[in-house]
């Protein structure tokens, strides 16, 4: 399943409305990229599946500032990637 790892958002069950109002169940997936980002901590990039949010959100604060806002561990984030 598709997940960004520090949001956590996953895909959503909505309904599919036809134009004479009949309704079939479809799934609403997020936007999920494949991204690496340079850690100036190790001097290094790190490979992360993040929605396109979080891409903007790291290019404004920043991984740590992002790793944050969702409570989500910034070094075991960083440790896995190397």
């Amino acid at each position: 399943m598709r997940v960004c790892e520090i949001t956590g958002k996953s895909a959503y069950i909505a309904n599919a409305v036809s134009h004479a109002h009949n309704r079939s169940k479809k799934r609403q997936q997020p936007n999920i990229q494949a991204k690496r980002i340079f850690v100036p901590e190790t001097g290094g990039f790190v490979k992360l599946t993040l929605c396109t949010r979080a891409i903007r959100t790291v290019n404004k604060v920043g991984l740590r500032g992002l790793c944050a806002q969702f409570h989500v561990n910034y070094d075991a984030l960083i440790a896995r990637g190397h």
